[in-house]
């Protein structure tokens, strides 16, 4: 398996994630919200919004995480705690500061207890990401890729 395969499967594991997650978004009335990121308010945009960062936060995990996890355990471990840190990377740091509240500005007691309810979409996610990325044959470690040569 190579980076390539990698990114790849990362891809296609935060597409998988953000489905589920953005089902959850939409429930709750916030995909306009997404939306409204990029100045298109509504539904449709916000889920088009949300499943293009769900591709590129799992080409993340596929480039940065995954190749130094192995076996199905130790990937939804990842994609667990990949998940928690994009909750705490995503409306609560990077999203105020998109919607103009300032950067981090969900980031304290008040901030984290409303996202709760997003904490819990953003860890579907990432348990999803895991096991698709495994599902897809995703769970060699570096190391197993530089003793067949397939990594510098």
């Amino acid at each position: 398996m190579t980076y390539t395969d990698n990114l790849k499967r990362g891809i296609l594991g935060g597409l998988a994630g953000g489905i589920p997650f953005g089902v959850m978004m939409g429930m709750m009335g916030m995909l306009p919200m997404i939306g409204a990121m990029v100045g298109m308010p509504s539904a449709v945009s916000g889920f088009l919004v949300h499943m293009v960062m769900s591709a590129g936060i799992g080409a993340g995990f596929g480039l940065s995480l995954a190749p130094f996890v192995e076996g199905r355990g130790s990937t939804l471990a990842a994609g667990l705690g990949y998940g928690a840190l994009w909750w705490v990377l995503g409306p609560l740091t990077f999203m105020p500061w998109i919607m103009g509240m300032g950067f981090a500005a969900n980031l304290n007691a008040a901030g984290m207890s409303g996202a709760l309810p997003s904490l819990l979409g953003h860890l579907v996610f990432g348990a999803v990401l895991g096991a698709t990325y495994v599902k897809l044959g995703g769970s060699e470690s570096s190391r197993q890729l530089h003793a067949r040569g397939q990594v510098a």
